[in-house]
């Protein structure tokens, strides 16, 4: 399996990846499927620190990751937000740690601070990945999505680089100076 750079080429096995997802699945919270006009601009969009990587079998696509910028304003451009999609019949044989860990080498060389994933609840599996790959929970948004008539919860995990400030320490009162 190799981990390469994304390139235009692989916008439409990209696409059937993700219109999979959205159609069948909660992982996202896309409502329609991406047509290939919209699939080739999310891919030419998305270039430099903020990379989409493939997994490429030699024999088509098991699975794209990318860095988005979490938020739009600037104090924020520190801080990014990877998402991960597997391909059926590729899920649970490592192609999302190999994908995650090539993220994160990414981030980290790219300068990020902070790195977030944003997991829809009930999806153990991910929160599962993004635990061994060094984030933390740090929250769960209730109830903020709909979809197939259900509502939805976020659990929000978020990886420091190494030497970062942890979110334990963070949570924690200081202690006085004597």
């Amino acid at each position: 399996m190799q981990v390469r750079l994304a390139t235009i080429d692989d916008a439409e096995p990209i696409r059937e990846i993700y219109n999979i997802e959205v159609e069948t699945n909660t992982v996202n919270f896309d409502l329609r499927a991406r047509t290939s006009e919209e699939q080739r601009t999310w891919l030419i969009d998305r270039s430099g620190a903020h990379a989409v990587i493939v997994a490429d079998s030699g024999e088509g696509l098991a699975g794209f990751a990318s860095l988005s910028p979490y938020r739009p304003k600037p104090a924020y451009n520190t801080s990014v937000e990877n998402s991960i999609y597997i391909a059926r019949g590729h899920q649970g044989t490592g192609v999302g740690s190999q994908l995650l860990g090539e993220l994160t080498r990414l981030s980290d060389q790219h300068g990020f601070h902070a790195m977030f994933a944003r997991i829809v609840g009930n999806h153990q599996a991910s929160i599962n990945l993004h635990a061994k790959h060094g984030f933390d929970l740090v929250g769960v948004e209730r109830e903020v999505g709909r979809k197939f008539g259900r509502w939805l919860d976020v659990a929000l995990m978020q990886r420091l680089p190494a030497g970062g400030r942890s979110i334990a320490t963070e949570a924690r009162p200081a202690t006085p100076r004597t």
